[in-house]
């Protein structure tokens, strides 16, 4: 599950991604995921308030988040909800944003695959 988590973030951050919105983010890893034969689902409701982006076997929860777009606290505190539900195992925040996050909440793995690498 983490060695996915890593390979995720690699392709992730390899690809040259649809920055102009978070739909257009959402649908590019969509079609990149599929390309490479990782299933997921989208937008599974954890709860009422929490529902990552994409969820992969294993229990890895990708949340897609632009910059300009969000606060990095209130992306923290997201994570952190995600972070408490057993179904997920691994955090991952796909973002062109600079953010700083411990390497685990609630004991789980995170990991920060930053897209603006695939335009460099």
């Amino acid at each position: 599950m983490i060695r996915l988590a890593v390979d995720v973030v690699r392709l992730l951050q390899r690809a040259q991604l649809d920055l102009s919105s978070e739909k257009h983010l959402q649908e590019c890893i969509a079609s990149l995921l599929e390309s490479v034969g990782i299933a997921f689902e989208r937008e599974i409701r954890l709860s009422d308030r929490d529902i990552p982006d994409f969820l992969l076997a294993g229990g890895i929860a990708i949340e897609c988040k632009m910059r300009n777009k969000a606060r990095k606290v209130a992306v923290y505190k997201q994570l952190c909800r995600y972070a408490e539900h057993e179904a997920v195992k691994v955090l991952v925040l796909a973002s062109n944003m600079s953010i700083g996050l411990p390497p685990e909440i609630n004991g789980k793995p995170v990991y920060v695959a930053s897209l603006s690498h695939g335009w460099l």
